[in-house]
């Protein structure tokens, strides 16, 4: 097969020619030029950024008869015999496959040996991720104290599965997603190189829909070309990649924002007759309304914008979009993607997601204000300001003076604080429990835990916050609670007296009034309770014969034995 993919064809074999990733070649080239390269790297990023390249590039570097240099020459045999992969002392491992203590144990075992044809051996362990748990460790004693001879070559998507006992002995190197720009100026680059005739907006929209990634930009690229006849057009690329059209997200967007539900129903049928993925859909129109949201803040970034191309349509619709309208229909929309992507039927969720941003509250037109309402508006507040001013030093001033002096001096004491709902005073504690009993108290505790449960079923915050609390007291017609925290305590009689009181009701068959405490003071107000009952029984109980005697003889002479 004599025919080979573009992004094969167009390998970067220079550093310079890795797009996007000037921060990790750049440092490459100076530790190449001064002969400082580690022993051990570790490449991670995103698919297809370059990691895999680089790696070679960096071992033909190294083993260059033009060595040291910044770009290998491609022209020795060192150069030459990387390239085709002829030269044994360099290896390519995919860890996906070879991911065994075995493979490890024997680079281990072979890394000793020196090179045959080269000056360095090295070691390109591509998928390193995916090694087991006991390769790493075989590979850990080589990778910290290798031979001078070799040079290890680390790549990956996922550096998080890789321990970090292996990260810390490689110098690192994060390969970042390629910008769109960068992309279309490869792609371009290529394009005139091959004698090929492309759109220049097809070239933004391979760009767009290759997510950071070269090889598949590329790959996007090879299959438009073959897809196409003579000029691949936008519409070619549109038709490969399952998306729609620019103007299409507009014509949507229009239509959801002037909630025209026929209108965009209508879209999404013609959108799935066309075979166009429902979930892929959704996710352009997201980014579209991303992109809406982004233009508006800073206009002057258009880099930043993933799918949509500032044109007069886009910027139209922008001026006429409030971002909080915005805001909730990207929240919408992604919560129907989210079931989209489990449901068998997801043009049905994506009706739904129509309809539902269609039956929001219609958004207000943002409209700059004129030069002429900002002075009138400044000038009204300026009056404002004078006028309140001097209610101050006049107005206020004079008749606070006359009321003070017209109040009587009983009514100008200083106010005491209130209470707040619930703050219940001893007195009232004291006065429930003249009616409570420990038959109540007995009942109300063997029922609590059932009470518990009714109020965690109905209400997990009135839950959460009732969890501390314990039944202290209780009569025929109120309960005390006795809470750990104020602060839980607070949030009872504030906002869920009502519901605790419901449930109480609906367990026992009869209204009882909630009544709160803190345990803290609980113990003090209980023991004064008993001290003042124990000393109305005594007062109660007085012997006559017993005051007669102490009238009689005085109190000093009078011994009472009970």
């Amino acid at each position: 097969m004599s025919y080979q993919a573009l992004y094969r064809v167009w390998r970067p074999q220079q550093l310079k020619d890795v797009a996007g990733q000037e921060h990790i070649t750049k440092t490459l080239q100076n530790a190449l030029v001064q002969m400082k390269f580690s022993h051990a790297y570790l490449f991670t990023g995103p698919r297809g950024t370059g990691k895999t390249s680089a790696a070679k590039i960096l071992a033909k570097a190294i083993n260059c008869k033009e060595a040291p240099t910044a770009e290998p020459c491609n022209q020795c045999e060192a150069c030459r015999g990387i390239t085709d992969g002829s030269i044994v002392d360099v290896i390519e491992i995919d860890a996906a496959s070879n991911n065994g203590v075995d493979e490890i144990r024997d680079i281990r075992d072979k890394v000793k040996f020196a090179p045959n044809e080269v000056t360095y051996k090295v070691y390109i362990i591509d998928e390193v991720h995916m090694l087991s748990t006991g390769a790493f460790n075989a590979l850990l004693k080589t990778l910290e104290e290798p031979p001078k001879h070799v040079v290890f070559i680390l790549a990956t998507t996922e550096p998080h599965k890789i321990p970090l006992t292996i990260i810390s002995r490689c110098q690192r190197f994060d390969f970042k997603r390629i910008s769109n720009q960068a992309l279309v100026d490869r792609m371009k680059y290529i394009v005139s190189e091959s004698n090929l005739n492309v759109e220049e907006e097809a070239f933004y929209m391979i760009a767009r829909a290759a997510e950071g990634g070269m090889r598949d930009a590329l790959s996007l690229l090879d299959q438009a070309i073959s897809y196409a006849t003579e000029q691949v057009t936008t519409e070619d690329v549109l038709s490969i990649t399952g998306a729609v059209s620019q103007q299409f997200l507009t014509d949507i967007a229009r239509a959801l924002k002037d909630n025209d539900a026929a209108s965009a129903l209508k879209a999404v049928d013609e959108l799935v007759r066309e075979g166009k993925e429902p979930l892929r859909f959704i996710e352009d129109l997201i980014y579209y309304f991303r992109d809406m949201l982004l233009y508006q803040t800073a206009p002057a970034l258009e880099e930043v914008l993933d799918r949509a191309a500032v044109d007069n349509a886009f910027v139209e619709l922008a001026n006429e979009i409030a971002n909080e309208w915005l805001f909730a229909v990207i929240e919408s929309l992604n919560e129907s993607q989210q079931e989209m992507k489990w449901s068998s039927h997801p043009k049905i969720f994506l009706e739904l997601a129509v309809v539902k941003v269609c039956n929001q509250q219609k958004p207000s037109v943002t409209t700059a204000t004129n030069d002429q309402d900002y002075e009138q508006l400044k000038t009204k507040i300026g009056e404002l300001e004078n006028a309140l001013t001097k209610l101050k030093q006049e107005g206020i001033r004079e008749a606070s003076s006359e009321q003070q002096k017209s109040q009587p001096k009983a009514q100008r004491r200083p106010l005491k604080s209130q209470p707040g709902q619930g703050r219940v005073a001893s007195a009232q504690v004291k006065e429930m429990l003249k009616s409570a009993t420990k038959q109540d108290l007995q009942q109300l505790t063997s029922e609590w835990g059932n009470v518990m449960e009714r109020v965690r079923q109905q209400n997990i915050p009135a839950h959460a916050w009732l969890s501390d609390s314990k039944p202290v007291a209780c009569s025929p017609d109120s309960f005390l609670l006795g809470f750990q925290n104020e602060m839980h305590r607070d949030m009872i009689d504030t906002k869920f007296r009502d519901f605790v009181e419901t449930v109480v009701q609906e367990t026992f068959q009869q209204p009882l009034r909630l009544v709160t405490v803190l345990l803290s003071q609980w113990e003090q107000i209980k023991d004064d309770y008993v001290r003042e009952q124990r000393s109305d029984e005594t007062d109660s109980e007085e012997d006559p014969l017993v005051d007669e005697a102490i009238k009689l003889v005085g109190s000093d002479l009078v011994e009472i034995i009970e």
